[in-house]
């Protein structure tokens, strides 16, 4: 059974993702920089890395996350721009008022996305259509920045729109239109299914959500355990989630990519007191309430492979940290190219705690 088959009223839903987002604000304010390559990343002689480019960038192959040394090489007359917080953080706050004018039930996603339900906002008679491109120009009239949309019943589906016509663009997925548009929806388009999911799909014969729905929901769950029933109910369009205006923070992490490979465990170990330092003052200004009742570490190595060890503890504990940077040092033994530590905090049991991606003042540090 279809969402629109079942009993719940039909809820209007609105993804919207900013086209580019850092990288168009650096090409907004520097004029100079259009219909260039542009990155906004860490410096490549410094083993930075990217968090966004323009579209001409991604012509060349360059994508989000890749070292910058190697997107240089992808592109040549790449233009890297050092990020700057402060302007995005400023622009993010405009864009989520132009929201509250449509609804108070908004759940950003991160500084350029959010989600929307407007089922209940009577701006232009209600129609969900008429107020994501309402929330478009405005975001346009004020910033000179483009953003995509999805409209649809559900957050699932909503998220798989606002990419449909992107740059720029919106497009709208109707009750109606759910099942039909799922049908032919590649498995890879739904949310959690990474790339060994997607590879083991592929194995069983699953390519589209049509084949997936052919599939009866025990053998999804042999398969792929608690993840079977979500896969049963995506591949019908059904997304029951709500649209959560705050979610309590599950974890906290800082880490340091360095221009040089750490060579021995002292020589990771003599860069901790700053890890620690920064840990503690993003705990103490987080506001989170919740008690800290597990410490991590995370070496990356020069061969690129990662480890991360993880023990109990009640509060945040300097020789503990010490002890797990070595636990992980010893598993590889070999030349460390980054280092990260954090926290997770105790869950309550009355409220449903989800992992976020780290804020992006989280992720300052590793631009370099």
């Amino acid at each position: 059974m279809s969402q629109q088959e079942s009993n719940e009223p039909v809820r209007k839903i609105i993804h919207v993702d900013m086209d580019c987002y850092y990288a168009a604000i650096e090409m907004r304010d520097e004029p100079s920089l259009k219909n260039q390559p542009v990155a906004v990343g860490g410096s490549p002689d410094k083993r930075g890395v990217i968090a966004t480019c323009n579209y001409e960038a991604r012509s060349y192959g360059v994508r989000s996350a890749m070292p910058s040394a190697y997107a240089r090489r992808l592109c040549p007359g790449l233009v890297i721009v050092h990020p700057n917080f402060d302007k995005y953080r400023h622009d993010s706050k405009v864009i989520r008022e132009i929201f509250a004018q449509y609804t108070d039930l908004i759940e950003p996603l991160s500084l350029d996305e959010a989600y929307l339900d407007v089922t209940d906002c009577t701006e232009y008679k209600g129609s969900a259509t008429f107020i994501a491109q309402a929330i478009r120009y405005q975001i346009f009239e004020k910033l000179q920045l483009t953003a995509s949309a999805g409209v649809a019943p559900n957050k699932f589906l909503a998220k798989i729109a606002s990419d449909w016509n992107k740059p720029n663009g919106q497009f709208v997925i109707t009750p109606d239109e759910v099942d039909d548009f799922v049908k032919q929806l590649p498995v890879a388009k739904i949310h959690g299914v990474g790339k060994k999911t997607t590879e083991k799909l592929h194995r069983m014969g699953i390519e589209n959500c049509k084949e997936l729905r052919e599939i009866d929901l025990l053998t999804l769950s042999k398969a792929f355990g608690s993840f079977g029933q979500r896969l049963y109910e995506l591949a019908r369009g059904i997304d029951h989630r709500s649209v959560i205006t705050h979610y309590p923070r599950k974890s906290l992490s800082v880490e340091n990519t360095y221009d040089q490979d750490l060579v021995t465990l002292q020589d990771c170990l003599d860069e901790m007191p700053d890890l620690l330092q920064t840990l503690k003052r993003r705990v103490a200004r987080s506001g989170v309430s919740a008690p800290v009742n597990k410490l991590f570490a995370k070496l990356k190595f020069s061969d690129f492979t990662a480890t991360t060890v993880e023990r109990t503890s009640f509060g945040i504990n300097d020789d503990l940290f010490y002890e797990l940077m070595e636990e992980g040092f010893h598993r590889r033994q070999k030349t460390v190219r980054l280092l990260g530590i954090g926290v997770r905090f105790q869950a309550s049991e009355s409220t449903n705690f989800v992992q976020l991606p780290l804020e992006y003042s989280d992720l300052e540090d590793d631009f370099g």
